[in-house]
């Protein structure tokens, strides 16, 4: 593998963040780390260093902190010593690296996947005078077996202190684990979906207090089963262009996706507060891409806004082995978020809308605009773009009802290499929509599936629209308004720095707009004088004074 001066330089600058000794899990200082490597996203969450995979436990505070926490493994560059990794961020995008929230014991207690609620009524009794307390509730993972355990927080979710009589759930079982709590109002209760992973069963469960907790019933056996259920969500979502309300089940399963390894598959429906009944029986598929894993969504997020999610940007097929981890020492990152709803407006039935969140808090400068024409072909060379990342946009109107030609394509060079990422779409027949990362030469692997596809009906309007992210490795796009979506990683022996953004054999009368925009680093501004992001350096101290003032108020 050939490597330009751009590797070579930051890998040699990590080798101070990452003599630090992690012979044991640090949860005192949040890890330093270096986001400076070719290979580092600029706008997509990844940890500081080491290994990462699911998100856990998010939820947005009253004072408007996200709060991410994450599976982390801080010893190493593969899954193990699981614990939850935090940052918190006031804009999803520029996120603060905080010390571990919440660890094992020791190496044979893994704290594995789970979520976080505001107990704004003290339902549990651990915050008789505040209405901010936190809880969080995991999977407690040892070689015997896997228990459901709660740890509550008086902070606002920096420091946990984990119950005395854990586990609130056990039932004997090593394949039984991701809990997703939210509040059900109408029936006034707390309530959990959790996955019996090898039965593929979704387990429902209630609790008045989050401590003892009542199964309810069962989602059995709900579209691809694959070879286990993980991470399951259980939220109310809008309907496009209705007041109407439902509620949306989402399994991860993992292995057995369609084109390998890891996926996440969506079920709408309607939920009493103990049984959750689908709308039907199809399996649809929250991302056509290959690494868009286990994403949750956020708990808190305010009355009238779309529920937003993240979701790990990876696949188990492979995750363990991407060529980050010996480089820069980190492997790993988070999708962007994205705000979500749902449509039933094509014959196809309900979609899962998704739609990049307020992308335009990062837009740096136009790299080019052109605002209407026909066929057309726009090259733009972002060599001198520090960040590495791009937002592009394109929108097509007056596409005829019949006998429709044409196509819409995009690339990604690297004039260095000749590497390459490419997606299209064309026009007419089956409307099919590809991506083609297998130009790139970074990384070679059986299950590193190099072409995606779709199919993206056009609207009976005519219209039809693309955006997408490139961030130095990683690529998502959204296709009509985030109708179909698709998240894919790739790793390039140098950097690509040129796009060309086309269409071509169009429809007479069909217009074009196009747009492309640099993106600001989310990072760059934490970053000292070597590119280190110490994260929230003042933590220690502001943590116990937090918990001070909670402390004495509550006396």
């Amino acid at each position: 593998m050939k490597f330009d001066s751009g590797f070579i330089a930051a890998a040699m600058v990590l080798v101070g963040v990452l003599a630090q000794d992690l012979d044991s899990t640090p949860t005192s200082k949040p890890i330093a780390g270096n986001y400076t490597g070719a290979l580092r996203p600029q706008i997509h969450f990844s940890p500081p260093q080491k290994f990462m995979n699911d998100p856990n436990g998010m939820f947005v505070g009253e004072d408007g902190v996200w709060h991410l926490y994450y599976q982390y493994n801080p010893t190493d560059i593969v899954a193990g010593n699981q614990a939850w990794g935090h940052a918190t961020s006031r804009d999803l995008y520029h996120w603060e690296n905080q010390p571990i929230a919440i660890a094992g014991e020791d190496s044979s207690h893994n704290i594995f996947s789970g979520s976080a609620v505001i107990d704004v009524n003290n339902t549990s009794g651990f915050f008789p005078n505040q209405t901010n307390g936190v809880v969080a509730i995991y999977t407690l993972n040892t070689k015997e077996e896997q228990t459901q355990e709660i740890a509550w927080s008086l902070d606002g979710g920096y420091t946990f202190t984990k119950y005395s009589d854990n586990p609130v759930i056990s039932i004997n079982s090593t394949q039984f684990r991701d809990p997703k709590v939210i509040w059900h109002a109408e029936t006034e209760k707390w309530v959990m979906v959790i996955a019996y992973a090898q039965e593929f069963v979704i387990g429902i469960y209630s609790s008045s207090n989050l401590k003892e907790w009542t199964h309810e019933s069962n989602f059995t056996k709900g579209g691809l089963l694959g070879l286990q259920y993980e991470c399951p969500n259980l939220i109310t979502i809008p309907m496009d262009g209705s007041d109407d309300i439902m509620w949306l089940l989402t399994i991860s399963i993992n292995p057995g996706a369609p084109l390998g390894g890891s996926i996440t598959q969506y079920f709408p429906g309607a939920f009493n507060g103990t049984h959750f009944t689908a709308v039907d029986a199809a399996a649809r598929i929250a991302d056509f891409g290959k690494d868009n894993y286990a994403g949750q969504f956020f708990y808190g997020t305010p009355e009238g806004q779309d529920p937003i999610s993240i979701a790990w940007a990876s696949n188990w097929q492979y995750s363990q082995v991407v060529p980050t981890g010996e480089l820069e020492g980190w492997r790993s990152a988070m999708s962007l978020p994205r705000v979500n709803r749902l449509s039933n407006v094509t014959r196809l039935g309900y979609d899962l809308i998704s739609q990049p969140y307020k992308l335009s808090t990062l837009y740096d400068r136009p790299l080019a605009q052109e605002d209407s024409g026909e066929n057309k072909t726009v090259l733009v060379d972002y060599s001198d773009q520090e960040s590495g990342t791009v937002y592009f946009q394109m929108n097509v109107t007056g596409i005829p009802s019949a006998n429709v030609t044409g196509t819409a394509n995009f690339t990604f060079l690297s004039s260095a290499s000749g590497e390459s990422v490419s997606g299209g779409f064309f026009f007419g027949g089956d409307t099919p929509f590809w991506i083609n990362r297998g130009y790139i030469r970074g990384f070679d692997n059986p299950f590193f599936t190099d072409k995606f596809s779709t199919n993206n009906l056009i609207k009976p309007s005519g219209e039809w629209s693309m955006e997408g992210v490139i961030d130095r490795s990683i690529l998502e796009v959204f296709l009509d308004d985030g109708a179909f979506s698709a998240t894919n990683t790739f790793f390039p022996e140098y950097k690509l720095d040129t796009m060309r953004i086309a269409t071509a054999g169009l429809n007479e009368g069909v217009k074009v707009s196009v747009a492309v925009w640099g993106l600001k680093s989310a990072w760059a501004e934490q970053a000292d004088d070597n590119g280190t992001v110490l994260g929230n350096s003042t933590s220690s101290n502001s943590t116990m004074n937090r918990r001070s003032m909670l402390l004495q108020h509550m006396l």
